[in-house]
């Protein structure tokens, strides 16, 4: 393999790497949010009023984020490496591209099903987030895959602060 060969090959790899970190602090940080409105108690509780709704939500988020985020950005940017090579070379040996976006699916899925229905939405919104960024065909750099880990973080920091506020708040509310 030549030296120009063997470059093109590195940038192409840091493309891919970068564009599923960035896809993986998108969904990673969208999961968190959604799964924090779906099940704001996760052991249960019954929530009586909408600000008890309200409240739970944003405790639940930054919880659901410290847990979440790190193994998506782990476990999912290695599946969906896995998972967009496997097809692409199934789709090559079909002889039939469009396959390619089927299988990368599937497969995504098939990683997903580990912790059932958590993880499956989770990978759903990590190929969804992925696809969309592939198709906006942009040369993704490692600056800004780190840079994009500040998505997780600013979502963590607003609700850690919501819920600051809300303790400062309701501690207040005690003296009046």
């Amino acid at each position: 393999m030549g030296k120009t060969s063997e470059m093109l090959l590195n940038m192409e790899v840091n493309k891919i790497i970068s564009r599923k970190v960035i896809s993986a602090s998108v969904s990673g940080s969208m999961f968190a949010i959604l799964l924090g409105l779906i099940v704001p108690n996760p052991f249960g509780e019954n929530l009586s009023s909408l600000s008890n709704y309200l409240f739970a939500v944003v405790l639940a988020i930054p919880v659901y984020l410290m847990y979440s985020f790190p193994v998506i950005l782990i476990y999912g940017v290695l599946a969906s490496i896995i998972s967009d090579k496997v097809s692409q070379f199934n789709s090559t040996k079909m002889k039939n591209g469009k396959s390619e976006i089927f299988f990368s699916g599937i497969l995504h899925a098939v990683f997903g099903l580990i912790l059932l229905l958590y993880s499956l939405g989770a990978s759903m919104l990590f190929f969804i987030t992925d696809r969309v960024l592939q198709k906006q065909n942009k040369d993704y750099k490692p600056l800004q895959a780190i840079k994009s880990l500040a998505i997780p973080f600013a979502v963590w920091l607003i609700f850690m602060g919501i819920v600051y506020l809300e303790h400062i708040f309701t501690g207040l509310n005690k003296y009046w």
